[in-house]
């Protein structure tokens, strides 16, 4: 099946483990600008672009094995959202401008390749991994 006879992507949802609730809401509220859901005093929803997200208040949070990717320590587990190609680039540049620490520095990985893109990677509060990338071809997202 092609990327053009796909049906609309449902939103997806995805619980992750965070240390503090005000911290991943004033990262993923405020510095991400997600919206708010619903909230207990163990866990907050959060809206990133469209999709579901929920940190859930636990000890264990900030695992990091990594694997290597085109010259990269990719963090194995990370989550994040493919963005049209400006809107990555106003998000990288809106980081970069707070001051974000990253895993790996925005760029083009697998440049000249089947599947380039530009990617970027950085922690939340807690040590989760989040990777947000884009492609000047959203065709390319699935290429073999």
């Amino acid at each position: 099946m092609s990327a053009t006879d796909r049906k609309p992507v449902p939103p997806f949802h995805l619980a992750f483990p965070v240390r503090d609730k005000e911290e991943a809401r004033a990262f993923y509220a405020g510095l991400l600008g997600c919206g708010v859901g619903r909230e207990s005093d163990r866990w907050i929803d959060f809206d990133l672009y469209g999709h579901q997200v929920v940190a859930h208040v636990t000890e264990d949070a900030g695992t990091r094995a990594t694997n290597p990717v085109d010259g990269e320590d990719v963090p194995a587990s990370h989550f994040g959202v493919i963005l049209d190609w400006d809107d990555w680039h106003a998000l990288a540049d809106k980081l970069k401008a707070e001051g974000v620490r990253f895993l790996i520095e925005p760029q083009i990985r697998f440049k000249g390749q089947v599947g380039e893109q530009a990617t970027m990677f950085f922690l939340d509060p807690s040590g989760n991994a989040l990777e947000f990338k884009s492609f000047q071809d959203m065709g390319q997202i699935f290429a073999r």
